[in-house]
């Protein structure tokens, strides 16, 4: 279990999800001309103009608006996501830069599949939890690839949470605790100079997804002396709908316990920006008081798990920037042929 020795909180948190969607029936019709079952109910797709980088900006100034923090005391702003649209430029000195933090700030791209945006609040925790900034601001963000007619294809969506960190007696949610647990498991991955990501097939499920969580978890809460029956909330990585109940079930944790953060049915899986979007509609519910338990996972493989306590500046932060659930209602579906072009699928020889 890692604590940092100043503690530390959620000062904002903001969530973005694209309006535009695809219906999981629709990429079937396409497919397997609508036979069989489908993983989510719809995805969420970026539009022309969106990117990790822009989604990741949304994100930011939604968890800004709720600190009340001036930019320019904000010393970091770390980007994770296995998604950044240049190979060789960082995210995040675009991020920095469009936010208003440049120059005299520390900016970095953090790749961990997954659970990127989790390593950069795990970063940011130690960065304000030594004393050596006060706040530090750690982004989950994707537009996820996925092969035409993959199963991955009906879920891998767009969205983004952000979170600053900084004094636990400024913030919304204290941390009171993390782990990380990895282990080198191959059940997906991409090379550089492959378009779309493949499956390590018997890695994937049992070895990966869920021995990374439920190892996480149960140091945690082991550590801390904890079940789950001390948590008001959880949230898991959720690929798809079914994995993050099963898991929590497996952990002790109930459907009404795990409902304000399963967004997966209604967007997808976001990829860095799963749990943390997930985190951010809880946070939009929960009352001061109320424990969140959260453990993120990234295939290759590992998961980070935290500990969260509400104080009473929710009730005054909330409401400054839009929740969750009003992205989520915003929705403009397109057909497959909009999907396949936005998403540059259409690739001419």
């Amino acid at each position: 279990m890692m604590k940092p020795e100043r503690p530390v909180g959620l000062i904002g948190y903001g969530a973005y999800v694209p309006r535009y969607r695809i219906a999981a029936r629709e990429i079937a019709r396409i497919w397997t001309d609508g036979q069989g079952g489908v993983p989510v109910d719809a995805k969420s797709v970026p539009g022309p103009d969106e990117d990790t980088i822009t989604l990741s900006i949304e994100a930011a100034r939604n968890a800004l608006a709720r600190a009340g923090v001036a930019i320019e005391q904000v010393s970091a702003v770390w980007v994770g996501s296995e998604s950044h649209p240049y190979s060789v430029k960082p995210s995040g000195t675009i991020v920095a830069e469009a936010l208003g933090a440049t120059p005299w700030v520390s900016a970095a791209d953090f790749e961990f599949a997954c659970k990127a945006g989790s390593e950069a609040l795990t970063a940011a925790m130690a960065l304000v939890g030594s004393g050596m900034a006060n706040y530090a601001m750690a982004i989950g963000a994707d537009t996820a690839q996925s092969r035409p007619s993959d199963a991955l294809e009906y879920t891998a969506s767009a969205g983004a949470g952000a979170l600053l960190i900084g004094p636990a007696a400024e913030a919304v949610a204290t941390i009171d605790a993390t782990v990380s647990y990895v282990s080198d498991t191959p059940d997906f991955f991409r090379r550089a100079d492959r378009p779309y990501p493949v499956h390590g097939n018997r890695f994937t499920g049992e070895p990966a997804y869920f021995h990374q969580i439920q190892s996480a978890a149960q140091r945690l809460m082991s550590d801390m002396g904890k079940t789950a029956k001390d948590f008001t909330y959880a949230i898991f990585h959720q690929p798809n709908a079914k994995f993050p109940q099963a898991v929590a079930k497996r952990l002790g944790f109930s459907d009404s316990q795990i409902a304000p953060g399963l967004l997966s049915p209604q967007i997808g899986n976001t990829y860095s920006g799963a749990a943390m979007v997930g985190l951010c509609a809880t946070l939009d519910v929960a009352q001061p008081g109320e424990t969140i338990f959260i453990t993120t996972y990234g295939s290759g493989a590992g998961s980070d798990a935290y500990a969260l306590t509400v104080t009473e500046q929710i009730l005054e932060r909330r409401n400054r920037a839009p929740l969750t659930e009003a992205y989520l209602k915003r929705q403009v579906f397109i057909d497959y042929a909009v999907y396949a072009k936005w998403i540059g699928k259409l690739v001419m020889g």
